[in-house]
């Protein structure tokens, strides 16, 4: 065989591989289980990260509650900007994940399980390279926190039926969303459709501003 027919048996072989791998990911992806052991994993590795960095005692109290503020400040500007402008952005395989949410609110579609806590441990690590250990187990830390907080509010708002009158509205607030799908972006806080401009408004209530 030369050289050429032996690059192509390899290439083959990777493609056979991979998609060997990636069958039973993408089963796994739709499962209820997988989503319930995503929010397990997420909120995990999320209290280990923030716990180990508070562990560490070389850090004042106040800066490291600042340090955990900021990251959480972070996320949900990073929630916002990857809802708007990636999962509702130019067509590909995250928007097409986020239009079947859309199209079924209470399927089971997500990531791997396995994937954003590795993913997070893993920007701990790169964090370490520019910053103290403790700031980036915090800094990472509190990330993972914003994300399991978006994945447990999220699930909660399609699953669970609120009583009390401010869980009802932030709950309402992303239903909207689902109807108005140019509106609304943010899950855990409205913040940032606020301040940029894409928070839903009633029609009753802006003739009433006007």
């Amino acid at each position: 065989m030369n050289e050429r027919g032996r690059t192509d048996t390899d290439a083959a072989s990777r493609r056979s591989l991979f998609a060997a791998i990636a069958a039973p990911v993408a089963r796994l992806s739709t499962t209820r289980a997988n989503g319930r052991a995503g929010l397990v994993a997420d909120s995990g590795v999320s209290l280990c990260m923030l716990g180990a960095g508070l562990w560490r005692d070389d850090l004042r109290v106040a800066f490291a509650l600042a340090t955990i503020a900021g990251g959480l400040l972070l996320f949900s500007l990073v929630e916002y900007c990857v809802h708007r402008f990636v999962f509702h952005g130019a067509p590909g395989l995250m928007e097409a994940g986020h239009r079947k949410h859309h199209e079924d609110p209470q399927g089971y579609d997500a990531l791997p399980f396995f994937l954003p806590p590795l993913g997070m441990l893993g920007l701990a690590l790169l964090l370490t390279e520019f910053m103290p250990t403790s700031v980036a187990l915090l800094l990472a830390g509190s990330l993972a926190a914003g994300y399991a907080a978006y994945g447990l509010g999220h699930t909660a708002i399609h699953f669970v039926r609120f009583r009390l009158s401010p869980l009802k509205r932030w709950s309402a607030a992303h239903h909207i969303h689902h109807y108005h799908p140019d509106r609304n972006f943010g899950v855990t806080t409205p913040l940032w459709d606020i301040l940029l401009g894409t928070r839903y408004v009633s029609k009753g209530a802006q003739n009433a501003q006007q």
